[in-house]
């Protein structure tokens, strides 16, 4: 277990390293508004579902940290997360695109002044708290899931349950050409538990108070 987590620190360095590269590049955010077409008709209608590679609710990504839907949208770009239609929008994209909708979606809907509660609202049960305990998730999501140690890494708190247990399992696959996510972190997380567990954790962490929302756009509402 400590030479899994001395492993994980030098690849959390790097991916930090990784990102603050990233971040030389100054989104717009008001750029990004001009720049969302692609994004709006899954991300902003509420309860919108993708059906690839299962039926599940699309992410919601206002209120997301600006580094992590950076981060995410040059991994669909390389190919490190395999989703055909997420991989069809981020090839279009240049480096600037991604700053900009990232800026955007980042303070999208965010209410100013709003504070999350330091740890959370609901306590898990003592099932769901060993699993947490497991893989430590809170050391680098924050103790209320909602204020990740790394800018890069994800807010998870309110995020639709089943995207979440979808999102796991993606870091399980392993050699599939068309699902799977290649992040040797949360790979290493994620492979220590069955599906069942994850979609246990995936439920708590759902039902948490966080800053994610889907803001429809006016044409939508």
């Amino acid at each position: 277990m400590n030479k899994l987590f001395t492993s994980i620190v030098a690849l959390a360095l790097s991916s930090a390293a990784f990102a603050s590269l990233a971040q030389d590049i100054k989104g717009d955010a008001n750029a990004g508004l001009a720049k969302n077409a692609m994004c709006i008709g899954c991300h902003g209608i509420k309860g919108y579902q993708a059906s690839f590679p299962e039926v599940y609710k699309v992410p919601m990504i206002s209120g997301q940290g600006a580094s992590y839907i950076s981060a995410a949208l040059h991994a669909y770009k390389k190919g490190d997360r395999k989703h055909p239609t997420m991989r069809a929008v981020a090839v279009t994209l240049t480096d600037q695109d991604i700053a900009d909708l990232s800026a955007y979606y980042s303070g999208h809907g965010v209410v100013a002044g709003a504070e999350l509660p330091a740890k959370p609202a609901k306590e898990p049960g003592t099932e769901v708290q060993a699993l947490l305990n497991k893989a430590n998730c809170a050391s680098c999501h924050g103790a209320n899931f909602s204020k990740p140690i790394d800018p890069s890494y994800p807010k998870i708190a309110g995020q639709h349950a089943d995207y979440l247990f979808v999102a796991l399992k993606a870091y399980k696959v392993d050699n599939n050409a068309k699902v799977g996510r290649a992040h040797p972190i949360m790979g290493a997380m994620a492979k220590q538990y069955t599906n069942a567990e994850l979609k246990l954790m995936a439920g708590y962490l759902s039902d948490l108070p966080g800053d994610l929302k889907v803001v429809p756009e006016s044409r939508f509402r």
